[in-house]
C-alpha cells in the first residue's frame, strides 16, 4: 500500500476523533498537515457532523492553532444543499438543526418552514426538541420526503460518545416507518461532490477517519483508498468484525506520514 500511496493527491480528513477529540487537538495531527505538504500532496478536511458551519469550524481549528483556507473544508451539510438546490428549483424545508445549520442553508436560499416543505431535513440538531421532532414525523407521515444530512449515530467527544444524526433519524423513522435518504459519508452524492470540488478521480484520494460505516465506508463502496486512525470511534475489535476493512489502520493520524 505504501507504494500506491505515493501516488495519491488528496488525504480526505475527517475531524472528529481524527484530527482533534472535543476541543483537544490529538497529538501530532499538525505536523502530519506538514508532513502531507513536503510530500507534495495536499488535504481536504471532510466531517459528517452537520451542527457546524465551514466558518465555525475554521475558527475552532484556529482556536487549536490549525489555521486553513476557507476552501480547504466541506461538510455533509454542504453536500445535502447541493442536491436540495439541485431537485427544487425554489427550496423550502423543515429543517432540524442547529443556528450555524439555519444559516447556511438560508445564505443558500433554502426557505425554511412549517407550512408545505419540499423535504424535511435532520442533521446533528444540538437544539433538537421534541416539538421539532413531532412537527417532522407529522410531515413525513404526510408524504413530505425525509432526507438527512449524515447516517453517524453518535459523535464522538473527550467525555465519551453523544447522540448523533442517526439517533435524531432513528427517533423519527420508529415513529414514523419510513428511512431517510442519507447523505454525507459513505455515500455516492459525496464522493461525487468531492471529485468535482476538486477536479480530480477517485484514484487520487484517501479517505481518512475513526469510523467504519461512514469514513471507511466511503472508500471501499466507491473503489477509493481508506485509512483507518484508532484515536476515535473504532477499535481492532470492531474491526475484526466488520465486514468494511481499511487499506491501512494506524495508531493515529501522523503515523500515516510514514507510508508516504
Amino acid at each position: 500500500m505504501k507504494k500506491s500511496l505515493e501516488k495519491k493527491k488528496y488525504f480526505i480528513l475527517d475531524m472528529d476523533g481524527t484530527f482533534y477529540l472535543g476541543d483537544q487537538l490529538l497529538e501530532g495531527s499538525l505536523e502530519f498537515l506538514e508532513r502531507v505538504k513536503d510530500a507534495g500532496k495536499d488535504f481536504l478536511f471532510f466531517t459528517n457532523n452537520s451542527s457546524k458551519n465551514r466558518q465555525v469550524y475554521i475558527k475552532k481549528l484556529a482556536d487549536m492553532n490549525c489555521y486553513i483556507r476557507e476552501d480547504q473544508l466541506l461538510t455533509s451539510g454542504m453536500v445535502t444543499i447541493h442536491h436540495i438546490k439541485k431537485t427544487w428549483k425554489s427550496p423550502k424545508v423543515y429543517l432540524l438543526g442547529t443556528p450555524a445549520l439555519e444559516k447556511d442553508f438560508m445564505d443558500n436560499g433554502i426557505v425554511l418552514t412549517e407550512e408545505n416543505p419540499d423535504a424535511v431535513v435532520a442533521g446533528f440538531d444540538t437544539t433538537v426538541t421534541y416539538e421539532k421532532l413531532e412537527k417532522a414525523c407529522t410531515l413525513i407521515r404526510k408524504g413530505v420526503p425525509f432526507w438527512a444530512t449524515h447516517p453517524d449515530n453518535n459523535c464522538p467527544t473527550e467525555h465519551g460518545p453523544i447522540p448523533d444524526c442517526g439517533a435524531i433519524c432513528a427517533f423519527i423513522t420508529q415513529s414514523t416507518d419510513i428511512e431517510p435518504r442519507y447523505f454525507g459519508k459513505p455515500y455516492r452524492e459525496t464522493i461525487d461532490f468531492i471529485t468535482s470540488y476538486l477536479d480530480c478521480t477517485k484514484e487520487d484520494l484517501v479517505f481518512v477517519g475513526d469510523r467504519l460505516y461512514t469514513d471507511i465506508a466511503i472508500g471501499a463502496r466507491h473503489g477509493a483508498a481508506s485509512v483507518l486512525v484508532l484515536t476515535g470511534e473504532a477499535t481492532l475489535e470492531d474491526l475484526a468484525e466488520s465486514d468494511v476493512k481499511p487499506d491501512i489502520v494506524v495508531d493515529r493520524l501522523i503515523d500515516l506520514a510514514e507510508y508516504f
